[in-house]
């Protein structure tokens, strides 16, 4: 009788312990830290980038779905879409939120939230845009890289001079211009006797009117402003530049590989990576307020051979040199 009454009490407590597992389980899902990653693009276009993140995250020993979570939010190139799923972000009361390459989302986010600690990539200075109070000791919730894009503009330049030699007036595509950008453009453009024509472009169909304005201001040549509208429209304005015969250098490889003539530019794999990795330093306790804002530190210059000859352009020995790759 003794022996029964143990082996029930024995079955009871197994069944009592297995019915806990599955409710164990869940609660060890729901403990993992979860990062938002807000993003004005849409992820079609960022698998390369993502793949990126990831592996900055791994670096620090976070891997997603095993010890960490995120949380993806896409605006689809729709500005106004932003406040509210940065606000999304901020009801699930994530660890922390990643803004890359916009600085829309930057301020979306930055307006949902002076705690949860934000990283971003960006092309602009982000003391100026007073998104940091400085590069080395960014205070607040805020941290992350940059590419500093107003030295950019004129390093293009003058690649584009080295190409065409002739070319005086230049035609830049931006998307919403940061006026410092513009400005340093036209500077530098002055000094090696060329002229800037400022195209705007906000959205799908402004991207056509661009570019059917490129003969209309007479432009020689093109330079493609960072943008995430621009990014995600990489085919189209590639398409757009080989029909109006236009020489044009871009910010990041992926229009070269898709047929564009020339890009130089920081690495945005690289940016990515590293972003990663802060968020991984951020989910192990460090404070944003500690963590420099990091310039990039990797640029890449890449020629499509291909591209040049059906547009007539004898590339100069001296830019091949320079070239990070040559694509044939």
């Amino acid at each position: 009788m003794q022996i029964d009454l143990k082996r029930r009490e024995f079955i009871a407590l197994l069944g009592g312990t297995a019915a806990s597992w599955p409710l164990a389980t869940r609660a060890q899902q729901q403990a993992l830290p979860v990062i938002g990653f807000l993003y004005l693009g849409s992820p079609e276009r960022t698998a390369r980038q993502v793949a990126a993140f990831r592996l900055g995250l791994g670096e620090t020993g976070y891997i997603e779905g095993r010890n960490v979570a995120t949380e993806y939010r896409w605006a689809e190139g729709h500005f106004d879409r932003l406040p509210a799923l940065a606000a999304d972000l901020v009801r699930r009361r994530v660890a922390l939120i990643v803004t890359p390459f916009s600085l829309a989302a930057i301020r979306a986010a930055k307006a949902a939230t002076t705690t949860i600690p934000i990283v971003f990539t960006t092309g602009l200075d982000p003391v100026q845009l007073g998104l940091v109070t400085s590069l080395n000791r960014p205070g607040g919730n805020v941290t992350g890289f940059t590419a500093l894009n107003s030295e950019l503009g004129p390093k293009q330049l003058g690649l584009l001079r080295e190409l065409i030699p002739g070319a005086v007036r230049v035609a830049v595509l931006v998307e919403s211009p940061p006026d410092p950008i513009i400005t340093d453009l036209q500077t530098a453009a002055a000094a090696i006797g060329q002229q800037i024509e400022v195209l705007r472009a906000r959205t799908v169909g402004e991207i056509d009117t661009a570019f059917a304005s490129l003969a209309q201001k007479r432009a020689e040549a093109l330079v493609v402003n960072p943008a995430v509208l621009f990014f995600n429209r990489l085919a189209q304005l590639v398409a757009l530049a080989a029909r109006h015969a236009a020489p044009a250098i871009y910010w990041t490889r992926d229009f070269t590989e898709a047929g564009g003539l020339m890009s130089y530019g920081s690495d945005v794999t690289d940016q990515l990576r590293q972003t990663g990795i802060y968020a991984g330093r951020i989910l192990k306790g460090e404070k944003p307020a500690d963590l420099p804002v990091m310039r990039a530190a990797k640029f890449e210059f890449v020629i499509n051979l291909h591209t040049a000859k059906t547009l007539g352009l004898e590339v100069p020995a001296k830019l091949l040199t320079l070239a990070d790759e040559v694509i044939e």
